[in-house]
């Protein structure tokens, strides 16, 4: 979904990218790339990310996306997972692209180098774990196939908590609401997470 206006984008199967309007019925906008993709849109709306193969992020203009990528990422080849999501971080630096493996990968935005590789938490049955960022940018955090939630700093890689909430399956979605101080995640249930204020 844009965060600019009613615009929203889907990737398919089919390796095609569609544009669409909340508005209007049909399509606003098609595009076939090489391999089943995954994309964003940027913090203002006005760019948008595509990943596909496993190994390259498109960078799009929204107003001439016929044109092609203004510019292309190329990262070595996931060869134990592939890539099932993608996100910029809400100041717009980063990239984080989510995997069906026990990683993630975290990109600048700008010029595509890798900045870190999140991993421990535990996907061992291949499936799609999403990741988001906080709303400061600061923290990355995922879910995991054993329930748990894991936040690691952005700028230095490393895990700072894992936190349990009770998931009865694998915690495979992660939102931060971009306003408050509020997180959710889910299994085949719903947990919202709130800071504890009292502890210093």
């Amino acid at each position: 979904m844009s965060p600019a206006d009613d615009t929203f984008m889907t990737g398919s199967l089919d390796n095609s990218v569609r544009l669409w309007d909340l508005r209007s019925p049909n399509c606003s906008g098609i595009m076939h790339v090489q391999g089943k993709p995954v994309l964003s849109f940027d913090p203002e709306g006005l760019v948008f990310s595509v990943g596909v193969q496993s190994e390259q992020v498109k960078l799009y203009d929204l107003r001439s996306f016929e044109k092609g990528p203004f510019t292309t990422f190329k990262m070595p080849r996931e060869t134990k997972c592939e890539w099932t999501g993608l996100k910029f971080s809400p100041h717009g630096k980063y990239i984080l692209l989510t995997t069906n493996g026990n990683v993630m990968r975290l990109l600048d935005a700008f010029d595509g180098k890798p900045l870190q590789t999140f991993a421990g938490h535990l996907n061992n049955r291949g499936i799609p774990i999403e990741g988001c960022f906080s709303p400061d940018s600061k923290y990355v955090i995922s879910g995991s196939s054993d329930g748990r939630i894991h936040a690691w700093n952005a700028s230095t890689g490393y895990k700072v908590c894992v936190l349990n909430g009770g998931h009865v399956g694998p915690a495979k979605c992660v939102q931060f609401n971009p306003a408050f101080l509020m997180m959710a995640s889910a299994c085949s249930h719903l947990n919202l997470w709130l800071p504890n204020l009292n502890e210093s």
